[in-house]
């Protein structure tokens, strides 16, 4: 029996398709954010290096900090496990205008595709409701991912969309200027 899975990058063009203006994206490490550059990059994406498990802590901060944006945080399945305790604080600190998307193709895919927890059972999505996030998903279509997005884009409370994703290679690889990304990010939070 064969299981139902999107690809990342279709699904991430399906995300980048609805942001507006000031929207801001945090794209965690790896593939989830190659696939979030070759969307079509955007000043207000920020796209981590080398800071595993940090997309949904950076992108609370910013919620925080900005309550009048829409943020976004991209992780993959790896990272959000590294950082579980994340969930129950997006869960405590509840900024209505933040949304989570995790990546999960049951691998580290970018170190060689060892297994995550998610490969033998761990459920992400029961993991965040434990956590105390009411608003979650877990979806393996683009239909049912839009029907997700449609459900939660505009709620004031914090959400979370688990998409089961197959392990292709990401179409393209970020910039690795560190500074520059992160000065093009902090200008446009300020600019916008």
């Amino acid at each position: 029996m064969s299981v139902e899975v999107m690809n990342r990058y279709d699904a991430t063009v399906r995300l980048r398709a609805r942001l507006g203006d000031e929207d801001a994206v945090i794209g965690g490490i790896g593939n989830t954010n190659f696939d979030l550059w070759a969307a079509g990059p955007r000043n207000l994406n920020f796209y981590m290096l080398g800071s595993m498990g940090l997309a949904v802590p950076i992108a609370l901060g910013v919620a925080l900090a900005q309550p009048g944006r829409r943020v976004i945080a991209l992780e993959g399945d790896g990272s959000i496990l590294m950082q579980l305790g994340c969930l129950s604080t997006l869960a405590k600190m509840a900024p209505g205008n933040l949304g989570t998307i995790i990546m999960d193709n049951g691998c580290y895919q970018i170190t060689g595709s060892q297994p995550t927890g998610t490969a033998f059972g761990t459920d992400v999505e029961a993991v965040a409701n434990a956590c105390g996030l009411a608003h979650t998903a877990t979806v393996a279509t683009e239909a049912a991912l839009d029907a997700a997005l449609d459900r939660f884009w505009q709620i004031e409370a914090p959400w979370v969309i688990v998409v089961k994703i197959d392990s292709e290679p990401p179409r393209g690889t970020t910039e690795r200027d560190p500074l520059r990304i992160r000065m093009r990010f902090m200008d446009a939070l300020t600019l916008a």
